[in-house]
C-alpha cells in the first residue's frame, strides 16, 4: 500500500525509524489518498537504520545490527479526524503484540495443549484396531484403517469450513466452541454401539477438533513479532506432529489393560479440562476484531456512527453484509490455494509427507504383528522412531530458524524476506525418501526390529524440519490471513492423510513393504526441489500472484 500521509503516519513511542517488517500495519493500514497500493521496498528502506545506510555506501558487506533493530514493527494508530479507529499508540497494551511475555506464553501453552490432544485422538485407536475388530466382528482391513483415518478426513472438512471463521468472528469463540463440539463427539465415540457409529462419531470429532490446527498459527501471528515466531511455530508444530506419535504408544496399553473405549474416555476427560481452561484463561487476539470492538464502543461513547475500523475500512467500498462476509471467509481458504502458487506448492509437499505419516500409523501395527510377532499393545512402541526424530527436528529448527533469518536479513541490507525461512528445506526433504527406503527393505527382510524402528528417525526429523519452516513461511507471507493460509495447507494435508492410508493395505499386499515404500520414496524425491525453488523465486512469485480479498 502507499506510504502513510505525514499527518496520519503512526509514530513509534520510542521515536525509532527502523525498517518495517511483515506486520499487520504494512498489510492492512489504508491511507486516505491511495488505500489499496502496496508499500514499496524503496519506501521501506528509507526508514532503515544508519547501519543499513552504511551498507548502501559500500562501507560493509553485512549490517551489524541487533535483532530488535531489524524487526521493529509499527502498527496503525487512530486518526479520528479522518474517522479511523486504530491503536492509541505503538505500545498500546491492548495490542496483542504488546501483551506481557507471560500472557503470550500462556496463550501459546493453552493452544499447544489443545493442538497436542486433538492429534493424539487421531491416532490413539491405531494399535487398538484388533480389539475393535474383535468386538464388532470386523474382518475388513480397509474398515479398520478407516476407523483411524476418518478422523483426519474430519480435520480436512473442519479446517476448510470452521478455521476461516476465526478471521470473521475472532479466535476466541471459534476455538472454544469447536472444542466443546469436539468433546461431545468424543463422548459419542466412547459410547458407540457398532463400527458404523464409531466411524461417524470419529469423523465428526475430527471436524470439531480441527480448528486448533490452524487457529494456533493465527494466534502466533497475532501475538509474536516476526523475529520470535520461529520458536513459537516450532513448538506448535511439535504438538501437531508429535501428538499422533504419543497416541499409539499409549493407546495399545490402554486398550489391552482396560479396554479400547477408555482411550476415548481419557481423551474426553483431558479435553473437558482443557476446554474449561481455554474459556477461563484465553482471550481474543485477532487485531481486526479487537479494533472492531473498539470502533463500536467509540461510536456509542462519542456518538460518531461514521467511525471505521482502520483495518477493515476501504474508501468507496461498501461494508459487506454478515452473510457475504461469512461466505468470503469460508471460501478464502480455497481461493488461497487457487490464487497463490506458494500456498499450493507448500500445501502439496506437506500433504504428501503427512499422508506418508498417516500410512505409517495404519501399517506399523499389522507389520510388527505379522513380521515380528508383537502383541497389539507392544506395537505402539514401533512409533518411537518417528517421535525421536520429531524431537531432534524441533530442537534443530527452534535453534536455527530465527537465527538464520537474522543472519540473512543482515546480509540483505537489513531487509527481511519470508523466503529466509527456507534454506535448509532440501536437507530435510532428503530425509524422507532415505527413511522410507531403509524402513521398507529392512522390515521386508526381517532385519532385527530395532533397525526398521530406528530407520524412521530420519523421517520424523525431516517431517518436522519441513513442516515448521513452511508453515512459518506462509504466516510471514500472509500475516493478516495466516489462519486461512494454514487452513489451506491443513485441508490438503488432512485430505491426503485420510486417503493415502486406505491404499496402504492393497499396496502392501501387491508389492510387499519394500517396493511399496520405495515407490513412495521416489515420489518424495520429486518434491525435494520445492523449498529451493521457493527460496530462489518465492519473492517473484509473491509479487506476480498477489493474494487480495
Amino acid at each position: 500500500m502507499a506510504a502513510l500521509p505525514e499527518e496520519n503516519r503512526p509514530h513509534s513511542s520510542s521515536g525509532s525509524d527502523t525498517a518495517v517488517s511483515s506486520t499487520y500495519s504494512s498489510d492492512t493500514y489504508i491511507s486516505d489518498s491511495e488505500r489499496e497500493a502496496e508499500v514499496t521496498e524503496k519506501e521501506v528502506q528509507q526508514v532503515e537504520s544508519d547501519a543499513s545506510k552504511d551498507i548502501e555506501k559500500g562501507s560493509s558487506q553485512e549490517v551489524d545490527i541487533t535483532q530488535n533493530e531489524i524487526f521493529i514493527e509499527k502498527y496503525p494508530l487512530s486518526d479520528l479526524d479522518n474517522n479511523l479507529v486504530g491503536w492509541d499508540f505503538q505500545d498500546d497494551p491492548k495490542n496483542p503484540r504488546n501483551f506481557s511475555t507471560g500472557k503470550k506464553w500462556l496463550l501459546l501453552i493453552l493452544v499447544t495443549c489443545l493442538t497436542t490432544l486433538s492429534p493424539i485422538s487421531s491416532s490413539i485407536l491405531a494399535p487398538a484396531t484388533p480389539f475393535i475388530d474383535a468386538e464388532f466382528g470386523n474382518t475388513s482391513q480397509i474398515l479398520a484403517s478407516l476407523t483411524v483415518s476418518v478422523y483426519v478426513l474430519g480435520f480436512s472438512v473442519g479446517v476448510l469450513s470452521l478455521s476461516p471463521l476465526s478471521e470473521l468472528y475472532g479466535r476466541y469463540w471459534v476455538l472454544n466452541c469447536s472444542s466443546v463440539a469436539w468433546c461431545g463427539f468424543t463422548l459419542g465415540c466412547a459410547l458407540a454401539p457398532n463400527l458404523s457409529s464409531l466411524i461417524a462419531m470419529r469423523f465428526l470429532a475430527g471436524v470439531g477438533g480441527s480448528p486448533c490446527l490452524t487457529i494456533g498459527t493465527g494466534v502466533i501471528a497475532d501475538v509474536f513479532v516476526t523475529a520470535k515466531r520461529g520458536l513459537a511455530v516450532s513448538i506448535l508444530s511439535l504438538a501437531i506432529l508429535f501428538g499422533p506419535i504419543i497416541g499409539p504408544i499409549c493407546g495399545g496399553f490402554i486398550a489391552q489393560c482396560i479396554g479400547w473405549r477408555w482411550n476415548m474416555w481419557i481423551i474426553l476427560i483431558a479435553g473437558c479440562v482443557l476446554t474449561g481452561s481455554l474459556f477461563a484463561f484465553s482471550s481474543e487476539t485477532y487485531h481486526p476484531i479487537l479494533l472492531q470492538r473498539k470502533t463500536l464502543r467509540l461510536r456509542k461513547e462519542l456518538n460518531r456512527p461514521e467511525l471505521q475500523n482502520i483495518m477493515m475500512y476501504k474508501k468507496g467500498v461498501e461494508v459487506m453484509s454478515v452473510k457475504r462476509s461469512l461466505c468470503n471467509s469460508v471460501t478464502r481458504t480455497v481461493q488461497m490455494l487457487v490464487k497463490s502458487p506458494i500456498v499450493l506448492f507448500c500445501s502439496l509437499y506437506i500433504s504428501f509427507v503427512f499422508g506418508l505419516l498417516m500410512m505409517l500409523f495404519t501399517s506399523l501395527t499389522p507389520v510388527f504383528i505379522d513380521t515380528y510377532g508383537w502383541s497389539p499393545e507392544m506395537t505402539g512402541l514401533a512409533y518411537l522412531g518417528i517421535g525421536v526424530g520429531n524431537c531432534f527436528g524441533v530442537a534443530f529448527v527452534a535453534r536455527t530458524s530465527d537465527a538464520t533469518i537474522i543472519r540473512l536479513t543482515k546480509k540483505n541490507k537489513g531487509v527481511y524476506e519470508p523466503e529466509m525461512r527456507l534454506p535448509a528445506g532440501v536437507f530435510f526433504g532428503l530425509m524422507i525418501p532415505i527413511s522410507f527406503f531403509l524402513h521398507g527393505w529392512t522390515a521386508q527382510y526381517h532385519v532385527h526390529w530395532i533397525v526398521p524402528i530406528a530407520s524412521l528417525i530420519p523421517f520424523g526429523f525431516g517431517l518436522m524440519g519441513l513442516y515448521a519452516p513452511l508453515q512459518t513461511y506462509m504466516i510471514d507471507c500472509f500475516p493478516q490471513y495466516a489462519a486461512s493460509a494454514v487452513a489451506a495447507m491443513s485441508f490438503l494435508r488432512c485430505l491426503m492423510g485420510a486417503v493415502l492410508p486406505l491404499s496402504g493395505p492393497l499396496m502392501y499386499e501387491k508389492l510387499g513393504l519394500g517396493w511399496r515404500n520405495s515407490i513412495l520414496g521416489f515420489i518424495a524425491v520429486a518434491f525435494i526441489p520445492i523449498p529451493a525453488l521457493l527460496y530462489r523465486y518465492g519473492k517473484v512469485v509473491r509479487e506476480r500472484y498477489p493474494v487480495k480479498f
